[in-house]
Protein backbone atom coordinates (compact mmCIF):
# COMPACT_ATOMS: atom_id res chain seq x y z
CA UNK A 1 0.00 0.00 0.00
CA UNK A 2 1.41 3.76 -0.82
CA UNK A 3 1.96 5.55 1.63
CA UNK A 4 2.91 9.43 1.43
CA UNK A 5 6.56 9.88 2.20
CA UNK A 6 8.02 13.48 3.89
CA UNK A 7 8.75 14.92 0.39
CA UNK A 8 5.29 14.99 -0.52
CA UNK A 9 4.21 16.08 2.99
CA UNK A 10 6.79 18.91 3.22
CA UNK A 11 4.90 20.93 0.77
CA UNK A 12 1.72 20.08 1.73
CA UNK A 13 0.08 23.10 3.85
CA UNK A 14 -2.23 23.35 6.88
CA UNK A 15 -5.22 25.89 6.23
CA UNK A 16 -6.70 27.53 9.13
CA UNK A 17 -9.97 29.79 8.19
CA UNK A 18 -11.60 32.04 10.46
CA UNK A 19 -15.09 31.79 8.91
CA UNK A 20 -17.36 35.09 9.02
CA UNK A 21 -20.69 35.27 7.88
CA UNK A 22 -21.05 35.27 4.39
CA UNK A 23 -17.87 33.38 3.52
CA UNK A 24 -18.40 30.46 1.34
CA UNK A 25 -16.39 27.93 -0.29
CA UNK A 26 -15.94 26.10 -3.49
CA UNK A 27 -13.66 24.43 -5.94
CA UNK A 28 -12.01 25.39 -8.76
CA UNK A 29 -9.39 23.88 -11.01
CA UNK A 30 -8.34 21.75 -7.90
CA UNK A 31 -8.48 24.80 -5.67
CA UNK A 32 -10.04 25.47 -2.44
CA UNK A 33 -11.47 28.73 -2.91
CA UNK A 34 -12.94 30.95 -0.03
CA UNK A 35 -14.65 34.03 -0.88
CA UNK A 36 -15.99 36.52 1.02
CA UNK A 37 -19.48 38.02 0.98
CA UNK A 38 -18.80 40.49 -1.71
CA UNK A 39 -17.12 37.37 -3.88
CA UNK A 40 -13.66 38.44 -3.30
CA UNK A 41 -11.44 35.20 -3.07
CA UNK A 42 -9.35 35.56 0.02
CA UNK A 43 -7.87 32.34 0.14
CA UNK A 44 -6.72 29.74 -3.15
CA UNK A 45 -5.06 26.59 -2.51
CA UNK A 46 -4.49 23.75 -4.08
CA UNK A 47 -6.33 20.59 -3.31
CA UNK A 48 -2.94 18.64 -4.19
CA UNK A 49 -1.06 20.79 -1.73
CA UNK A 50 -3.21 21.03 0.91
CA UNK A 51 -2.98 18.26 4.18
CA UNK A 52 -6.12 19.66 6.18
CA UNK A 53 -8.27 22.03 6.32
CA UNK A 54 -9.47 23.98 9.97
CA UNK A 55 -12.28 25.87 9.90
CA UNK A 56 -13.14 28.22 12.96
CA UNK A 57 -16.37 29.63 13.46
CA UNK A 58 -19.97 29.42 11.09
CA UNK A 59 -19.82 28.11 7.84
CA UNK A 60 -21.22 25.92 5.18
CA UNK A 61 -20.20 23.10 3.04
CA UNK A 62 -20.46 22.25 -0.17
CA UNK A 63 -20.21 19.00 -1.98
CA UNK A 64 -17.73 19.71 -4.09
CA UNK A 65 -15.63 20.36 -1.21
CA UNK A 66 -16.04 17.03 0.46
CA UNK A 67 -15.52 15.02 -2.60
CA UNK A 68 -12.09 17.16 -2.76
CA UNK A 69 -11.31 16.05 0.47
CA UNK A 70 -11.59 12.49 -0.02
CA UNK A 71 -10.57 12.23 -3.84
CA UNK A 72 -7.21 13.97 -2.55
CA UNK A 73 -6.48 12.87 0.80
CA UNK A 74 -7.19 16.35 2.99
CA UNK A 75 -9.14 15.85 6.47
CA UNK A 76 -11.38 18.89 7.56
CA UNK A 77 -11.70 19.82 11.00
CA UNK A 78 -14.49 21.80 12.21
CA UNK A 79 -14.38 24.01 15.22
CA UNK A 80 -16.59 26.46 17.33
CA UNK A 81 -15.62 30.12 18.13
CA UNK A 82 -14.04 29.04 21.14
CA UNK A 83 -12.15 26.39 19.37
CA UNK A 84 -13.98 23.34 20.23
CA UNK A 85 -13.50 20.74 18.03
CA UNK A 86 -17.27 20.22 17.05
CA UNK A 87 -16.56 17.83 13.95
CA UNK A 88 -13.87 15.73 11.41
CA UNK A 89 -14.26 14.41 7.83
CA UNK A 90 -11.90 12.28 7.78
CA UNK A 91 -9.76 11.25 5.14
CA UNK A 92 -8.78 7.97 5.93
CA UNK A 93 -6.41 5.25 4.03
CA UNK A 94 -9.52 2.59 3.84
CA UNK A 95 -8.95 -0.78 3.56
CA UNK A 96 -5.61 -0.78 5.71
CA UNK A 97 -7.21 -4.43 7.68
CA UNK A 98 -4.20 -5.86 8.23
CA UNK A 99 -2.94 -2.79 10.51
CA UNK A 100 -6.22 -3.21 12.26
CA UNK A 101 -6.10 -6.39 12.49
CA UNK A 102 -2.70 -5.86 13.90
CA UNK A 103 -4.18 -3.72 16.57
CA UNK A 104 -7.28 -5.63 17.67
CA UNK A 105 -4.52 -8.53 18.48
CA UNK A 106 -1.60 -6.24 20.11
CA UNK A 107 -1.00 -7.25 23.58
CA UNK A 108 1.84 -5.10 24.17
CA UNK A 109 0.24 -2.47 25.92
CA UNK A 110 2.44 -2.41 29.04
CA UNK A 111 5.78 -2.39 26.84
CA UNK A 112 4.11 0.71 24.63
CA UNK A 113 2.77 2.71 27.22
CA UNK A 114 6.21 2.84 29.27
CA UNK A 115 7.83 3.45 26.08
CA UNK A 116 5.52 6.93 25.26
CA UNK A 117 5.79 7.72 28.97
CA UNK A 118 9.46 7.74 29.30
CA UNK A 119 9.62 9.84 26.03
CA UNK A 120 6.95 12.40 27.34
CA UNK A 121 8.76 12.37 30.74
CA UNK A 122 12.31 12.82 29.07
CA UNK A 123 11.63 15.67 27.17
CA UNK A 124 10.32 17.22 29.84
CA UNK A 125 13.33 17.08 32.11
CA UNK A 126 15.37 17.99 28.99
CA UNK A 127 13.23 21.28 29.22
CA UNK A 128 14.50 22.55 33.07
CA UNK A 129 17.85 20.98 32.02
CA UNK A 130 18.14 23.40 28.68
CA UNK A 131 18.02 26.29 31.24
CA UNK A 132 20.88 28.36 31.56
CA UNK A 133 20.45 29.22 35.58
CA UNK A 134 18.54 26.70 37.89
CA UNK A 135 17.35 27.57 40.66
CA UNK A 136 17.77 24.67 43.53
CA UNK A 137 13.87 24.33 42.86
CA UNK A 138 14.79 23.18 39.11
CA UNK A 139 18.00 21.15 40.19
CA UNK A 140 15.89 19.35 42.95
CA UNK A 141 13.02 19.17 39.88
CA UNK A 142 15.33 17.45 37.79
CA UNK A 143 16.54 14.71 40.40
CA UNK A 144 13.08 14.04 41.10
CA UNK A 145 11.46 13.61 37.41
CA UNK A 146 15.43 11.19 36.91
CA UNK A 147 14.46 8.92 39.59
CA UNK A 148 11.05 8.69 38.04
CA UNK A 149 12.50 7.66 34.68
CA UNK A 150 14.42 5.25 36.63
CA UNK A 151 11.33 3.54 37.81
CA UNK A 152 9.43 3.20 34.71
CA UNK A 153 10.75 0.16 33.79
CA UNK A 154 9.91 -1.88 37.07
CA UNK A 155 6.24 -0.23 36.88
CA UNK A 156 3.81 -3.46 36.43
CA UNK A 157 0.14 -1.93 35.17
CA UNK A 158 -1.09 1.05 33.74
CA UNK A 159 -1.99 2.49 36.73
CA UNK A 160 1.07 2.62 38.52
CA UNK A 161 2.86 3.94 35.20
CA UNK A 162 0.51 6.89 35.49
CA UNK A 163 1.27 7.70 38.66
CA UNK A 164 4.38 7.97 38.21
CA UNK A 165 3.63 9.86 35.12
CA UNK A 166 1.52 12.36 37.60
CA UNK A 167 4.02 12.97 39.66
CA UNK A 168 6.81 13.61 37.01
CA UNK A 169 4.59 16.34 35.60
CA UNK A 170 3.72 18.14 38.74
CA UNK A 171 7.33 18.39 39.39
CA UNK A 172 7.89 19.51 36.11
CA UNK A 173 5.05 21.93 35.57
CA UNK A 174 5.47 23.70 39.28
CA UNK A 175 9.40 24.74 38.07
CA UNK A 176 8.73 24.76 34.63
CA UNK A 177 5.67 27.74 34.80
CA UNK A 178 7.37 28.88 37.99
CA UNK A 179 7.48 32.37 36.76
CA UNK A 180 3.78 32.85 35.69
CA UNK A 181 2.05 31.84 39.24
CA UNK A 182 1.40 28.28 38.35
CA UNK A 183 -1.43 26.45 40.50
CA UNK A 184 -1.31 23.40 38.82
CA UNK A 185 -2.72 21.62 36.01
CA UNK A 186 -6.36 21.66 34.94
CA UNK A 187 -7.54 20.65 31.54
CA UNK A 188 -10.34 22.03 30.37
CA UNK A 189 -10.93 24.52 33.22
CA UNK A 190 -8.93 27.66 31.97
CA UNK A 191 -8.86 29.06 35.49
CA UNK A 192 -5.88 30.90 34.36
CA UNK A 193 -3.76 32.34 30.97
CA UNK A 194 -1.24 29.53 30.74
CA UNK A 195 -3.87 26.60 31.14
CA UNK A 196 -5.88 27.86 28.82
CA UNK A 197 -3.15 28.76 26.28
CA UNK A 198 -2.51 24.68 26.86
CA UNK A 199 -5.76 23.56 26.28
CA UNK A 200 -5.71 25.26 22.79
CA UNK A 201 -2.40 24.31 22.16
CA UNK A 202 -2.66 20.91 23.39
CA UNK A 203 -6.08 20.86 20.91
CA UNK A 204 -4.07 21.84 17.81
CA UNK A 205 -1.13 19.22 18.40
CA UNK A 206 -4.02 16.60 18.87
CA UNK A 207 -5.89 17.77 15.57
CA UNK A 208 -2.53 17.45 13.84
CA UNK A 209 -1.35 14.32 14.57
CA UNK A 210 -4.69 12.70 14.58
CA UNK A 211 -4.63 13.77 10.92
CA UNK A 212 -1.30 12.06 10.53
CA UNK A 213 -2.51 8.87 11.56
CA UNK A 214 -5.40 9.35 9.27
CA UNK A 215 -2.99 8.63 6.56
CA UNK A 216 -1.55 5.02 7.62
CA UNK A 217 -5.10 3.57 8.17
CA UNK A 218 -5.22 3.44 11.90
CA UNK A 219 -8.57 2.73 14.14
CA UNK A 220 -7.74 5.79 16.47
CA UNK A 221 -9.56 4.85 18.84
CA UNK A 222 -7.88 2.08 19.79
CA UNK A 223 -5.08 3.14 22.20
CA UNK A 224 -2.20 1.25 24.54
CA UNK A 225 -2.05 3.59 27.31
CA UNK A 226 -5.11 5.74 27.46
CA UNK A 227 -8.01 3.29 28.06
CA UNK A 228 -11.04 2.72 25.49
CA UNK A 229 -14.11 4.66 26.23
CA UNK A 230 -16.87 5.16 23.49
CA UNK A 231 -15.81 7.68 20.95
CA UNK A 232 -12.66 8.68 22.38
CA UNK A 233 -9.43 8.75 20.15
CA UNK A 234 -7.26 6.92 22.94
CA UNK A 235 -4.56 6.29 19.98
CA UNK A 236 -4.45 10.03 19.48
CA UNK A 237 -3.88 10.49 23.28
CA UNK A 238 -1.36 8.13 23.48
CA UNK A 239 0.86 9.59 20.66
CA UNK A 240 0.81 13.07 21.47
CA UNK A 241 2.28 13.08 24.69
CA UNK A 242 5.92 13.41 23.89
CA UNK A 243 5.23 16.47 21.80
CA UNK A 244 3.33 18.39 24.46
CA UNK A 245 6.61 19.94 25.28
CA UNK A 246 6.18 21.59 22.28
CA UNK A 247 3.25 23.88 23.86
CA UNK A 248 4.44 24.24 27.08
CA UNK A 249 8.08 25.87 25.11
CA UNK A 250 5.98 28.04 23.06
CA UNK A 251 3.77 29.14 25.86
CA UNK A 252 6.67 30.14 28.01
CA UNK A 253 8.98 31.77 25.13
CA UNK A 254 6.16 33.87 23.86
CA UNK A 255 5.90 35.33 27.78
CA UNK A 256 9.62 36.09 27.81
CA UNK A 257 8.80 37.91 23.99
CA UNK A 258 5.95 39.72 25.40
CA UNK A 259 3.42 38.29 23.05
CA UNK A 260 0.97 37.01 25.92
CA UNK A 261 -0.86 39.94 27.08
CA UNK A 262 -3.36 39.92 29.76
CA UNK A 263 -5.35 42.53 28.40
CA UNK A 264 -6.43 40.35 25.07
CA UNK A 265 -8.09 37.94 27.55
CA UNK A 266 -11.40 38.04 29.54
CA UNK A 267 -12.64 36.36 32.69
CA UNK A 268 -16.00 35.11 33.34
CA UNK A 269 -17.87 32.67 35.26
CA UNK A 270 -14.64 31.85 37.19
CA UNK A 271 -12.18 31.06 33.38
CA UNK A 272 -10.65 32.83 30.99
CA UNK A 273 -11.27 32.82 27.31
CA UNK A 274 -10.26 34.63 24.02
CA UNK A 275 -12.61 35.83 22.16
CA UNK A 276 -12.94 35.19 18.50
CA UNK A 277 -10.95 38.03 17.34
CA UNK A 278 -8.27 38.23 20.11
CA UNK A 279 -7.95 34.16 19.44
CA UNK A 280 -6.36 34.44 15.89
CA UNK A 281 -3.28 35.38 16.97
CA UNK A 282 -2.62 33.06 19.84
CA UNK A 283 -4.01 30.53 17.52
CA UNK A 284 -1.34 31.66 14.86
CA UNK A 285 1.44 31.30 17.53
CA UNK A 286 1.03 27.84 18.48
CA UNK A 287 0.23 26.29 14.82
CA UNK A 288 3.79 28.22 13.94
CA UNK A 289 5.21 26.26 16.76
CA UNK A 290 3.76 22.73 15.37
CA UNK A 291 4.67 23.41 11.98
CA UNK A 292 8.80 24.22 13.14
CA UNK A 293 8.62 20.53 14.36
CA UNK A 294 6.52 18.29 11.07
CA UNK A 295 9.57 16.95 9.99
CA UNK A 296 9.66 15.70 13.56
CA UNK A 297 6.15 14.51 14.06
CA UNK A 298 5.91 13.08 10.72
CA UNK A 299 8.80 11.02 11.12
CA UNK A 300 8.01 9.47 13.92
CA UNK A 301 4.38 8.78 13.44
CA UNK A 302 5.93 6.96 9.62
CA UNK A 303 8.15 4.63 12.24
CA UNK A 304 5.72 4.09 14.43
CA UNK A 305 3.60 2.54 11.79
CA UNK A 306 6.76 0.56 10.34
CA UNK A 307 7.98 -0.79 13.64
CA UNK A 308 4.43 -2.10 14.77
CA UNK A 309 3.67 -3.24 11.70
CA UNK A 310 7.52 -5.74 11.33
CA UNK A 311 6.88 -6.59 15.00
CA UNK A 312 9.98 -4.69 16.29
CA UNK A 313 11.36 -4.65 19.37
CA UNK A 314 10.17 -1.90 21.66
CA UNK A 315 13.76 -0.20 21.30
CA UNK A 316 13.81 -0.07 18.07
CA UNK A 317 10.68 2.19 18.54
CA UNK A 318 10.98 6.07 17.66
CA UNK A 319 12.11 8.29 20.36
CA UNK A 320 11.05 12.24 19.57
CA UNK A 321 13.83 14.54 21.67
CA UNK A 322 12.90 17.71 22.18
CA UNK A 323 16.54 18.90 23.07
CA UNK A 324 17.54 18.13 19.22
CA UNK A 325 14.60 19.80 17.87
CA UNK A 326 14.88 22.91 19.48
CA UNK A 327 18.39 23.22 17.97
CA UNK A 328 17.50 23.03 14.60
Amino acid sequence: MPMLGYPAFEHKNLLVVFAYQGQKFSIRNQNIILKDSDGKVILQNSCHKTLSLWIVGHYSLTSALLSRSKKHGFSIFLLSPTMRMTGVWGSKTEGNFLLREKQYKDEGFLLKAQWIIRNKIYNQQALLKAERVKSDDVKKAIMNIQSYLDHIKETQSIQELLGLEGSASRAYFSSFFRAHQWQGRRPRVKHDITNLLMDMGYTYLFNYIENLLYLYGFDIYKGFLHQNFYQRKSLVCDLVEPFRVIIDHQIRKSYHLKQIQIDDFSYGSNRYYLSYKQGKPYTQMLLNAIQHYKADIFYFIQQYYRCFMQNKDISDYPIFDVKKAIKK
